[in-house]
C-alpha cells in the first residue's frame, strides 16, 4: 500500500538529491585536479582510481558520433530530471521509490552538469577482476544504478498490486 508522503519528506528527498549531486561534483573536481588522464592509482586489489572522459552514454555508447549525442543525452537527462522532480513533489509513492528516484535524479543531473560544463562526463572508478575491467564510472552513475536497482527490487518483490 502506498502511503501519502508529506511535504517535508518530499523536500528531504530533494535534499538527498542535492547532497548526492554535491558528492558527485566534488569527487569529479577532485579527480580532475589530482589525476592525469589515464593515470592509474591503485586503491584496493580490485579497484583503481583512473581519470577517463566519456562523451557518450553508458559504457561510452555513441561517444564518437560528432557531437550530436551530447545534445541528445543532455535533452534526455533534462526531461527525466523534470519528470522526476514533478513525480517527487506531486505523486503518491512509497518511501523506497522516492529514495530511488532521488538517487536517479542526482545521477542524471550530475552527468548533465558535466556535459554542459565540460562537454563530456568525468569517470574515475575502475573496478576489475584480474585483467578484466568494468567500464570506469562515477558517483552519478552509482546513484543511477542504486536507484534503478531499488525500483526493480521494489517492483519484483514488494509491489503488491491487484492483478
Amino acid at each position: 500500500m502506498q502511503k501519502k508522503i508529506n511535504l517535508s519528506c518530499r523536500l528531504y528527498l530533494l535534499v538527498l538529491s542535492l547532497v548526492m549531486l554535491g558528492a558527485d561534483q566534488w569527487t569529479k573536481a577532485f579527480v580532475r585536479g589530482n589525476l592525469a588522464e589515464f593515470a592509474v592509482k591503485p586503491f584496493l586489489p580490485f579497484w583503481n582510481w583512473t581519470l577517463v572522459y566519456n562523451q557518450g552514454a553508458a559504457f561510452s555508447f555513441l561517444a564518437n558520433q560528432g557531437g550530436w549525442q551530447k545534445l541528445f543525452f543532455g535533452a534526455i537527462a533534462m526531461a527525466v530530471s523534470i519528470g522526476i522532480i514533478y513525480y517527487l513533489l506531486a505523486k503518491t509513492y512509497k518511501l523506497v521509490v522516492g529514495v530511488a528516484f532521488s538517487l536517479i535524479l542526482s545521477g542524471a543531473v550530475g552527468n548533465l552538469v558535466d556535459r554542459i560544463l565540460h562537454g563530456k562526463v568525468t569517470d574515475f572508478i575502475d573496478w576489475y577482476v584480474g585483467v578484466n575491467h568494468w567500464p570506469a564510472f562515477n558517483v552519478a552513475d552509482s546513484c543511477i544504478t542504486v536507484g534503478v536497482t531499488l525500483l526493480i527490487i521494489d517492483g519484483l518483490f514488494f509491489n503488491k498490486s491487484k492483478q
